[in-house]
């Protein structure tokens, strides 16, 4: 069964499915930075591409498109390991 980004031809790469776990927890651009090794402006790069491929216009509408189109939860225990916030 092909999902509607599928049908569309819309690829998530693995890194995008990172950052659209990060975002859903609530991080910014320098939360996802940070847990990624990669720069904010990466970051922010990286948002601004998934907007774009998902339709929406705000970075906080990410998580919620990228659940309508595949049916994942981006907070799913796949991609847990990602947001979980460090403890003391």
């Amino acid at each position: 069964m092909t999902t509607p980004m599928m049908e569309r031809g819309t690829r998530l790469t693995e890194r995008q499915r990172e950052v659209i776990a990060l975002i859903a927890a609530g991080c910014s651009n320098d939360e996802v930075g940070a847990r990624l090794g990669i720069s904010p402006r990466t970051a922010k790069a990286h948002a601004d591409t998934l907007r774009s491929k998902l339709g929406v216009s705000r970075r906080r509408q990410i998580p919620v498109a990228f659940r309508a189109l595949t049916g994942e939860d981006p907070l799913s225990a796949s991609l847990g390991a990602l947001v979980r916030r460090p403890g003391p």
